[in-house]
């Protein structure tokens, strides 16, 4: 089966435009990057895909052994790269997906332009002098809850994690995404997600990065951001006026604009 259909790949906007391929996080789809799309459609040639186990992809060519880790999405990125004979690349990344961008860039550096690290954390629970935001408790605990009731858990955490209590609706979006995911999936890149440690990577990124993080964001702190640009060289950071983990949705023409300033270089 070719990528195209496995990872249900859609191009829109400039067929001449740069290459702007978004990569969703956790428990999303490509349809949480859709109030972006129109004004990156105006520029850039938008690329977009669910990742396998995610959204419309064939879920029959997940395994647990290929995605237990992330280099099994960061090994998709590439293959949808190839398969579209994508070059000079601008890849965007939200929250785990900013680490899969970094393995992939990283792996193939030749291939991409630039990197846009939306919301990113390279670990997640607190090491020291790093502050991931979690103790090793917290995410044991969030683990376990997500095992046993995965519904429970998704309509407990996906508030916290969009933020803006007071617009209820995003919050219920991010619910309403996460309960469309297969619960045994979910629980495997929860795994994958939560426990991993990519923080050596970030030195190995030789292409330019912006990384975008919000004023407040309960899943990856401003000293998150902070770090991650501090590891990339000559690594850009911006800090949005926004709240929550998902500023694609609660402040998409912020982000939009943060991404189209960069990708111009200005």
């Amino acid at each position: 089966m070719n990528m195209r259909t496995r990872n249900n790949v859609v191009v829109t906007g400039r067929e001449d435009g740069t290459a702007v391929l978004l990569a969703h996080g956790f428990g999303c789809d490509q349809n949480l990057w859709r109030l972006l799309v129109p004004s990156l459609a105006e520029r850039y040639r938008v690329v977009l895909f669910d990742h396998t186990g995610a959204g419309r992809s064939d879920l029959s060519a997940w395994t647990a052994q290929r995605y237990g880790t992330l280099d099994g999405y960061a090994e998709d990125v590439l293959a949808i790269c190839h398969e579209l004979e994508l070059r000079d690349v601008v890849l965007v990344g939200h929250s785990v997906s900013a680490m899969i961008a970094v393995l992939a860039a990283n792996r193939e550096p030749d291939r991409f332009a630039k990197l846009v690290l939306l919301t990113p954390s390279p670990r997640y629970i607190d090491d020291e002098g790093y502050r991931g935001g979690f103790s090793r408790e917290d995410i044991d605990e969030l683990l376990e809850a997500l095992e046993s009731n995965y519904l429970g858990w998704s309509a407990a955490m996906a508030p916290v994690i969009m933020g803006n209590p007071d617009r209820p609706e995003l919050g219920a979006e991010l619910t309403n995404s996460f309960c469309r995911t297969d619960p045994a999936i979910a629980r495997v890149f929860a795994r994958a997600t939560f426990l991993s440690d990519n923080r050596a990577d970030l030195a190995g990124v030789t292409v330019p990065t912006l990384i975008v993080e919000c004023a407040e964001d309960a899943i990856a702190p401003r000293e998150v951001g902070r770090f991650t640009h501090e590891r990339i060289a000559g690594s850009r950071l911006v800090t949005l006026a926004a709240n929550g983990h998902c500023p694609q949705l609660s402040a998409p023409e912020a982000t939009a604009r943060a991404i189209m300033e960069f990708v111009s270089g200005s």
